[in-house]
């Protein structure tokens, strides 16, 4: 029993993940993860959101929900800062626990991070189907209901436009780095340009009665969730998470960063200070403009709005814009996903052929196998409810990542280096970023944490089934 324990509790030697990653091109700069963090945070989730929450949990203070979960997922940003800053290794969360607390662990956070990438990526490309067939719609451009819906759902077949989305992100992810930044970075400062038009406009149709009273009284919705009062802002704080979690998708990216120990904090930190200022913004003139109870309902506030308020043209620049813009996310997600798919197999957690590298140094192989089950999950079934597992999977991570600060101190300038950047206010503030998130990760709905539970489950069987047979690392010690 010892020995099955030690083998679970084994630690990489980080000189290892150095030497395995070495052969991944650093080429991406502050600019590229600013951009791929931007990119992922401010999605789709910016056009929807705030709307939805307004009219179902907070009221006008739905600002305030997004400034209680920026906080947490700022807490947590410090931590993940100051990781990748000493730890610059491909798939992030996953790698850092293998270090820091032994395999069993970074193997729970990495499949608990799978979960985000997989389902994120599925469900950004059906969004973006969603949205660019209302685009075309207007112009007599419609397919057929087996075409447009995934099986099962209203007559569809598969979703031909989410599958054709994810075919195309895949085929230029798979051309390299350079490619896939050059295109986020034109197509972040399309969306921000968007985002800053419908504020300029729609600031224009504010009336400040829509404000009042800004914290609704608290009633218990049909559902039995809470609207208005702290509680309803509560409520919103949990479904706001989804859209912050981005960041983490910078950090799975760190080995092929120049001078990560800058970059890396640059990145994660500044494109969570963007997507906080946006998101509020965004929300402070959406519930301006109407009152909230108008966008109960409706999948497309933004464009509705500006509609509804006298400006069809900005409103269809502006959604045109939102539907390319979410090629951001999928790319940036797509990426953190390959990269964790092939530290898996770089660490024999999964098969070895996901841990190749092309000619080109690249892990197409994980890649191919990302945009498989993303196709299959995007374009032909209906997941909703899974959807909510984005959220719990990464909430998970982030509370390992927030303890992780402690382990990680102990060995910084001894056999880890010591980070360009530091989390502030040590010991304090590891520690709200643990209970944050332990609290956000409290206040989603029970399907979400029973799908988790369910996820975690699969995992664990494929590890001591799997993983815990092939691990290069538990190999290695039985040879010693």
């Amino acid at each position: 029993m010892n020995k099955f324990l030690k083998r679970m509790l084994a630690k990489e030697d980080v000189s290892v993940y150095k030497n395995k990653d070495s052969h991944l091109r650093q080429v991406l700069t502050t600019k590229d993860f600013l951009a791929l963090g931007v990119g992922t945070i401010v999605s789709t989730a910016i056009f929807t959101l705030p709307g939805v929450i307004a009219a179902k949990y907070a009221g006008p203070a739905v600002a305030l929900s997004f400034l209680v979960a920026a906080v947490v997922a700022g807490l947590v940003a410090f931590a993940y800062a100051e990781m990748s800053s000493a730890m610059p290794f491909a798939g992030s969360a996953y790698s850092w626990m293998n270090v820091i607390f032994g395999e069993f662990f970074g193997w729970v956070v990495g499949w608990a991070l799978l979960a985000e990438y997989f389902i994120a990526v599925a469900f950004v490309a059906s969004g973006l189907s969603a949205n660019f067939r209302g685009l075309i719609e207007p112009l007599g451009l419609t397919l057929p209901a087996s075409l447009s819906n995934p099986v099962g759902t209203n007559g569809g077949v598969v979703d031909l436009f989410a599958l054709i989305v994810l075919v195309l992100v895949a085929f230029l992810v798979s051309r390299g780095m350079s490619e896939a930044a050059r295109v986020q970075n034109t197509l972040v400062i399309l969306k921000v340009a968007a985002i800053l038009l419908f504020l300029l406009v729609g600031a224009t149709a504010i009336k400040t009665q829509n404000y009042t009273p800004f914290i609704p009284e608290s009633k218990v919705n049909p559902d039995g969730t809470h609207f208005g009062g702290w509680q309803g802002i509560y409520a919103g704080v949990s479904s706001i998470f989804l859209s912050y979690i981005g960041f983490d998708s910078i950090a799975a990216n760190a080995a092929e960063a120049k001078n990560p120990s800058k970059t890396m904090p640059r990145g994660i930190l500044g494109s969570l200070v963007i997507a906080v200022v946006l998101f509020v913004a965004v929300s402070l003139v959406l519930v301006g403009m109407f009152h909230y109870t108008k966008y109960a309902g409706n999948a497309e506030p933004v464009g509705w709005a500006l509609r509804h308020a006298g400006h069809p043209v900005v409103a269809s620049v502006v959604t045109s814009i939102a539907v390319l813009g979410m090629f951001t996310a999928i790319i940036g997600m797509m990426l953190a996903g390959s990269r964790l798919l092939y530290s898996f197999g770089r660490d024999g957690m999964l098969p070895a052929w996901l841990g190749k590298l092309n000619k080109n140094n690249l892990p197409n192989n994980a890649l191919l196998v990302l945009t498989i089950v993303t196709i299959i999950l995007g374009a032909f079934f209906p997941f909703e409810t899974l959807s909510q597992l984005v959220s719990a999977g990464t909430l998970i991570a982030f509370m390992f990542v927030s303890l992780g600060i402690y382990a990680l101190r102990k060995r910084e300038g001894k056999d880890l280096p010591m980070p360009g950047f530091k989390m502030p206010l040590y010991p304090v503030l590891p520690a709200l970023a643990f209970i944050g998130s332990l609290a956000v990760f409290w206040g989603l709905d029970i399907e979400a944490k029973t799908y988790a539970g369910y996820w975690c489950l699969l995992g664990l069987v494929i590890y001591f089934v799997y993983g815990l047979h092939h691990s290069v690392l538990s190999k290695k010690n039985n040879q010693k």
